[in-house]
């Protein structure tokens, strides 16, 4: 009886392995998304005045990756501070033109002792509403102007994002590195693709930092840039996610564009994909490794504080990992490398601990073409590495300042403006095109 009864065991434990191979995606062997690498910290909560009322002006929706980052940190100092739904008034789809003007005068109309919009272009219209308004506090993300203007009322922010985008870079190396060591492609064919939307500052130092992130671990990895001329254009950004795999031949599509076109065309086309301004796991769990972005409730809730405690808001403040301003989503269990949690983790504490800067000098060389203004203020050494930069960082778009200071190129620095001035093509990085 014993003997029957190890034989069935024994059957039903080889038709279990044999069921498991042959699912081989079987749910029960997935792991799924992880927990975030780098959390957002918890809102410190404080009194605030029923009467209180703060305005946000978004260029799109909550469609949009990038607006939905600033929807999602209100929403988050709201419920922290037990505001009310009409003490939060959130404006949606507000282009760059006299429509911000007019739907900061509404949110002034309604009572907001704050305003705040979140694009680039939206800048010479707050200027404008903080002139026509001078005891309403306006804070703009992204812009570069508030040292020059000269008014108490008008406030520049940012992150220093660069640091996360060099760790999700650290994702994409690990990835290309298994890619290589499996047999997938070659170490002179880890090209990593990147879909840009202007060829802003803010657009080149995002890439650049992801570059150095994954070249710190890949010293073979090479990127290609194709910009749409667009913040958010589904079409346009699947588009050149496409020619990025398709054409250029890259093995791996990061972007700094706001929809789920790349994360798409990564998805069908099974490459890697690496997104920006939170998760897109559920877009990709196939492809998608990590994401990277600011977190806004930071800078929410300490404008609201200032205002509530009657104290002045910084011209140009810029949050950071030790600010909770800058944050990682979980990793893709499923996809990424091994080993890519704890070079992550051990590349966070070397950030707090203050011994490693994204833009080292030593980490990247430049090539410098006057003849074609490629480069142009760069100064370099005779081994191509940067000494010398001359960058605009009080917005008046003159450069006014070296911004190479102890060995690296000093971004968003302490003395300078929130919004980020790395504009240089290092070696390593090709456009492709600029449609704009």
């Amino acid at each position: 009886m014993k003997k029957i009864i190890s034989m069935i065991l024994a059957l039903t434990m080889v038709i279990g392995i044999f069921f498991l191979a042959s699912c081989g995606g079987n749910e029960s062997t997935k792991k799924g998304e992880s927990d975030p690498l780098l959390p957002a910290p918890a809102i410190e909560k404080f009194a605030v005045s029923d009467d209180f009322k703060i305005g946000i002006i978004c260029l799109h929706d909550e469609n949009s990756t990038y607006d939905n980052n600033f929807i999602k940190g209100i929403k988050e100092v709201q419920k922290a501070l037990g505001l009310r739904d009409d003490q939060v008034i959130i404006k949606v789809n507000i282009d760059e033109s006299n429509n911000c003007y007019d739907a900061a005068v509404d949110c002034v109309n309604k009572g907001c002792k704050i305003v705040f919009a979140d694009s680039f272009g939206h800048e010479s219209f707050m200027i404008q509403a903080a002139k026509d308004y001078p005891d309403v506090q306006f804070c703009h993300a992204t812009g570069t102007s508030a040292a020059t203007v000269n008014l108490p009322n008008f406030h520049n922010a940012f992150a220093s994002v660069y640091q996360v985008r060099y760790l999700a870079g650290i994702a994409a190396g690990m990835k290309l590195n298994e890619m290589i060591k499996e047999g997938k492609i070659k170490e002179e064919e880890a090209v990593i693709g990147y879909v840009g939307a202007f060829t802003y500052a803010e657009v080149i130092s995002g890439l650049t930092s992801f570059f150095l992130g994954a070249r710190s671990v890949c010293p073979s990895a090479t990127m290609k840039v194709r910009f749409t001329g667009s913040w958010y254009d589904q079409a346009f950004e699947q588009e050149a996610a496409n020619a990025l795999i398709t054409t250029d031949k890259c093995v791996l599509i990061s972007q700094h564009a706001d929809s789920l076109g790349a994360p798409t065309a990564c998805e069908l086309a099974g490459v890697p994909n690496v997104s920006y301004n939170g998760s897109t796991y559920s877009a990709g769990e196939n492809t998608f490794l990590i994401s990277s972005a600011i977190n806004w409730a930071p800078y929410f809730a300490y404008i609201i504080k200032s205002v509530q405690n009657g104290t002045a808001i910084a011209t140009n403040w810029t949050g950071n990992i030790e600010t909770g301003s800058v944050v990682l989503s979980g990793v893709n269990l499923d996809v990424i490398a091994e080993g890519t949690e704890k070079a992550i983790s051990d590349t966070i504490a070397k950030f707090k601990a203050g011994t490693l800067h994204v833009f080292d000098t030593k980490t990247f060389t430049v090539t410098v073409d006057v003849e074609n203004g490629v480069n142009a203020a760069a100064v370099v050494d005779q081994d191509g590495h940067l000494v010398r930069y001359m960058a605009d960082v009080d917005g008046d778009y003159v450069p006014d300042t070296n911004v190479v200071q102890d060995g690296y190129f000093d971004e968003s620095g302490a003395d300078f403006r929130s919004a980020p001035y790395f504009d240089i093509t290092i070696d390593g990085i090709t456009f492709i095109n600029v449609k704009f």
